[in-house]
This record gives C-alpha cells, sequence and structure tokens, in this order.
C-alpha cells in the first residue's frame, strides 16, 4: 500500500467486483445483456442510484460495457466484457460454493454463538 490513506489498485478492483451489488451484477450479465430497468429487477431490491454507480464502477474497470443507441426513448444495453466474463465466473464459483456450504457456515456459526453463551 502506497501512502497512509490510499487502497492499492488490487484492494479497489477487488472490492468492486466482491462488493455486494457488482457481485450481483456480474453474476445477472453471465447470462446475457440487459437494460437497466431489466437488470434491475433481476437483481431485486437495488436502488437505481446503487445499480447505476455499480455499473459506472464496472464499466470504468473494464468489465462491463454500455451500448447506447441513438434512438428516442433511449435504449440502452449492458454486457460483460470479456475481463468481466473472466471475473463473474469466478465469483459466481465462489457465490455456488457458499451455496453448497451454507449448512457447514450455519453449523459452525450455531456452535460458536453456543459457546459463547
Amino acid at each position: 500500500m502506497a501512502g497512509g490513506d490510499t487502497m492499492c489498485p488490487q484492494r479497489v478492483a477487488l472490492e468492486h467486483v466482491t462488493s455486494r451489488w457488482g457481485t450481483l451484477v456480474l453474476i445477472a450479465l453471465l447470462d446475457r445483456s440487459y437494460r437497466f430497468g431489466e437488470l434491475r429487477r433481476v437483481i431485486g431490491r437495488v436502488s437505481e442510484k446503487m445499480l447505476t454507480q455499480t455499473l459506472q464502477t464496472l464499466e470504468r474497470d473494464g468489465m462491463v460495457h454500455r451500448d447506447a443507441k441513438p434512438v428516442i426513448p433511449p435504449h440502452v444495453d449492458y454486457s460483460l466484457t470479456d475481463l468481466g466474463r473472466e471475473a463473474a465466473e469466478q465469483v459466481r464459483g465462489l457465490a455456488q460454493w457458499t451455496e453448497r456450504r451454507m449448512a457447514a457456515i450455519q453449523t459452525a456459526r450455531e456452535e460458536y454463538d453456543a459457546a459463547k453463551g
């Protein structure tokens, strides 16, 4: 880490990919491209502002492609770049592992809580 208050670039990129909404956006876009409203419905419970910020961040990082068609009303599609697809596949793998191992995680939590009394 260079400097006291700035995070290293790898940590920043990792936070973007593994953030609550970043993870869900990446996984959703693995299936296909989406328009903003569709993506918001697929993800669920995300504010318009937060989804916009997440998409902009992932676009800046080179993981999401924003395709704005010059029509009225505006038509914008979001899809993954090759870099984004690679990241999304990694994140999906972790999400699938979590789903498979949730019973063991829950058991560990219960044992920990019981021991803490």
